[in-house]
């Protein structure tokens, strides 16, 4: 464990935190054990833990759930992993519902940094004392987070802002804690099967990428400008303006939001707040971000949301933020379409499509799963569907087939659970479904547009190029390697799933029959390049040329199938 030697204090206080909360097995998983002494009764039963995460039953410890110990063990390591786990309670294809439900608890709060150190910050980066900046500043926060703390204060013309200050020390801090979770989830995969099957490399790769972006307050400010610039038109809708000459990488200046809390019930009736039309208007808010900006707020919990007395929307707190690019874009369009049809294979295919696999996927007991998925939910309109049970089937079934979701479309995913979560509380009988249905019906009108379908063949084209580009190279060194001292050749059908998936995605066997073709143009060139066609090349050939066929069957086979509409 060479790389734990730059930072051996942190990597013996994970595993001494680890093996207090009964979460020793994580410890030998992890590697580190050898770091701190091994105490019986402090981490054993190993097996009987595995079984309970992977599960999501309740191991009991001390009157505490397994759930529980993770969660205590997370508040207990501080800010880094804490906002791990708050990235975990939205990741519901990932962990059990007892995990997500009690990760959810997980609150970004700290202790206040002393205000002379929060001065020494502005005076630093904005070059003079607060007094010299500000008309007033008021010494006392109103927030202490994890990566900062926020100070009331008001401009010269008397605009109120808030000015967040980045906590002192909180980068090499972070910085240092998203290495070791990279190596740590990086030992965990090769050493454990869950950990592989959810990619668990990939999914703190993503949230080194997230934390690292909320680090930087020029961010955050751009994210809030251009959320500004989709909803300029929007006269019920506030983003508060950043004032860039008191803004730095450290240091955010932001006109501040006041209003309601969407929960305050009491208020917002005494206000004589329509709440059914802001429960509507805060969905539509969110699905306007999404499907027609394409770029959205992902982290909309009731505290960065206020309701001003004529039913104005405010928003604050920009730094985690979600993009939907063209290739996710098309994914959602054939997910909604499969979900309006009730189509298990082509659901099925656009979840494999979309998701990403840890391990191979047993693609007919998907198909199965999708079909009691949908059985479930066809009699219903997506209007009339209770989104969050939905999405929670959903989410089970990709837990089950070792699926999970890239990080763009669980932040999506994340935005609507939370956006309908804040609208049931201004209106009981909201329906998220409602709001979605004319953007899930749009996006499918738009997967059959003429533009759509020429994007579609283009990416087949390239697909296929590119596949016709790489044949000659590899079937050049299967000869160099028969050459040597030989090879033997062994497939197993769920080895050829990848290329499978890959070829499915050119189309249909017409596009598969040029596959093979350019295939064996390639062999053509090789064996016809200078050198002698001997007797063992013409056993590979054929060999090659049967694995093609082989190939063009079971892609023929697969594609009857999908075409074959369900019962």
């Amino acid at each position: 464990m060479a790389e734990a030697t730059t930072h051996t204090a942190r990597y013996r206080e994970i595993a001494t935190v680890l093996r207090r909360h009964s979460l020793g097995f994580m410890v030998g998983l992890l590697g580190i054990g050898r770091l701190v002494p091994f105490r019986r009764g402090n981490g054993g039963r190993n097996g009987a833990r595995t079984r309970a995460i992977d599960t999501g039953t309740a191991a009991q410890s001390n009157g505490e759930t397994s759930p529980e110990h993770l969660r205590l063990a997370l508040e207990e390591l501080g800010p880094t992993f804490i906002k791990l786990g708050q990235l975990l309670s939205t990741r519901s294809d990932l962990l059990p519902p007892a995990y997500v439900e009690e990760l959810a608890k997980l609150q970004d709060a700290a202790p206040p940094v002393p205000v002379a150190d929060i001065r020494a910050v502005i005076r630093r980066e904005l070059g003079s004392e607060p007094e010299e900046l500000f008309a007033t500043f008021d010494d006392r926060p109103l927030a202490s987070a994890s990566i900062g703390q926020a100070h009331a204060a008001t401009l010269d013309d008397g605009t109120p802002v808030v000015v967040k200050v980045r906590r002192p020390g909180a980068v090499a801090r972070v910085l240092e804690d998203l290495e070791i979770l990279q190596n740590l989830a990086a030992r965990a995969s090769r050493r454990w099967g869950p950990a592989r099957d959810i990619d668990a490399a990939g999914v703190v790769d993503e949230f080194a990428q997230t934390l690292r972006a909320e680090l930087d307050y020029l961010q955050e400010g751009r994210n809030a400008e251009r959320f500004a610039e989709d909803f300029a038109h929007e006269a019920d809708v506030v983003i508060p303006r950043v004032f860039w000459e008191h803004t730095t990488s450290r240091v955010l200046t932001l006109e501040r939001m006041r209003g309601m809390n969407v929960g305050d019930a009491v208020a917002l009736d005494a206000a004589g707040v329509d709440r059914k039309r802001v429960a509507r208007r805060g969905a539509e808010i969110v699905l306007k971000m999404t499907f027609e900006d394409r770029f959205f707020h992902a982290d909309l919990h009731p505290g960065n949301l206020f309701i001003h007395d004529d039913g104005t929307i405010a928003l604050i707190d920009f730094g985690m933020v979600g993009a939907i690019g063209e290739e996710l874009r098309g994914h959602l369009s054939t997910l909604f379409v499969a979900l309006v049809r009730g189509n298990p294979a082509m659901l099925a295919g656009a979840l494999t499509s979309l998701s990403v696999a840890g391990s191979s996927v047993d693609r007919e007991l998907l198909r199965e799963d999708l079909r009691v998925f949908l059985a479930k939910y066809r009699l219903r309109s997506l209007r009339e569907t209770p989104f969050a049970r939905m999405i929670a089937d959903l989410f089970a079934i990709l837990r089950a087939n070792r699926l999970h979701l890239p990080r763009e479309m669980a932040l999506l995913f994340k935005a609507l659970l939370l956006i309908e979560g804040l609208a049931l509380r201004l209106d009981p009988e909201f329906r998220l479904g409602e709001s979605l249905e004319p953007y899930a019906e749009r996006l499918a009108r738009e997967r059959m547009s003429a533009s759509a379908i020429a994007r579609r063949m283009a990416r087949a084209s390239a697909d296929l190029g590119e596949l016709a580009l790489e044949a000659p190279g590899v079937l050049r060194r299967l000869f160099d390697a028969a050459d040597g001292s030989g090879f033997e050749v062994h497939l197993r059908a769920a080895e050829l799933e990848p290329l499978v998936a890959r070829t499915e995605r050119i189309g249909n066997r017409l596009v598969a029959g040029m596959i093979s073709a350019a295939l064996i143009s390639g062999v053509g060139g090789i064996v016809t390049s200078g050198r002698r066609f001997r007797k063992w090349e013409g056993t590979l050939l054929g060999t090659g040329l049967g694995v093609l066929g082989t190939l063009g069957g079971y892609l023929a086979y697969t594609s009857a199938r999908r075409r074959r509409r369900p019962r």
